[in-house]
């Protein structure tokens, strides 16, 4: 009964529990690893001073502890690798958990913004911006055009054509065929309000069209 009412800790919490227990345990193992080389090397001066003191026997025996602690530092320096291994491993579940979690978060948002979007509505939306965009650019190349005739001064054509002459004239170039381009100036500053008449009129057609 008291496990069915414990609650169940998440997978996150477990490897974090473990990770704990495994660091505690590689730091004890590399204490004990620390103890065994200072051993050796204890057991290696003495082994040297017993047969220098030609303490055959004693010098053996210290030999066989010193065979031993070599084995035992070999073994722990293996489970000490082993447990750096399992640590990696559980941080790569840990990692791929994280990233489960993720995509399932990111799942979750994409359905819910799917099923917010109304595409016909938007369909809508957009073919009414498309609309007054282009309505809206044509006021403004309607407007420009205005602005155009109302900022044109009348008669500048003539003045530009005497100043043109005049120029003509100073560096010492023949004016006579200024005369006749006078008609021509006039035909078509005659023929140009029709021209924007017919601009003016084709921009209105558009925009009532719209």
């Amino acid at each position: 009964m008291g496990n069915v009412l414990t609650p169940t800790k998440p997978l996150k919490e477990i490897i974090r529990e473990n990770q704990r227990m495994i660091k505690k345990s590689i730091r004890e193992l590399e204490r004990e690893i620390r103890d065994c080389e200072k051993n050796e090397k204890k057991l290696n001066t003495d082994i040297r001073k017993a047969i220098k003191e030609n303490q055959t026997g004693a010098a053996r025996v210290m030999v066989k502890d010193l065979v031993r602690t070599k084995k035992t530092i070999t073994k722990f320096i293996e489970l000490k690798t082993h447990l750096n291994a399992v640590s990696l491993k559980m941080q790569t579940v840990k990692s791929t958990q994280a990233m489960a979690d993720a995509m399932k978060g990111v799942t979750k948002a994409l359905i819910s913004t799917n099923k917010q979007i109304d595409l016909p509505s938007l369909n809508k939306i957009m073919a009414e911006f498309m609309k007054e965009n282009e309505k809206n650019e044509i006021m403004q190349e309607m407007i420009g055009d205005s602005i155009d005739d109302a900022m044109e001064v009348e008669g500048s054509s003539e003045e530009e054509e005497l100043i043109f002459n005049q120029i003509l004239d100073e560096v010492g170039a023949k004016s006579t065929d200024a005369v006749p381009e006078a008609p021509k100036q006039s035909l078509a500053q005659n023929a140009e309000p029709a021209s924007k008449d017919q601009v003016q009129s084709d921009l209105e057609n558009r925009l009532n069209e719209l």
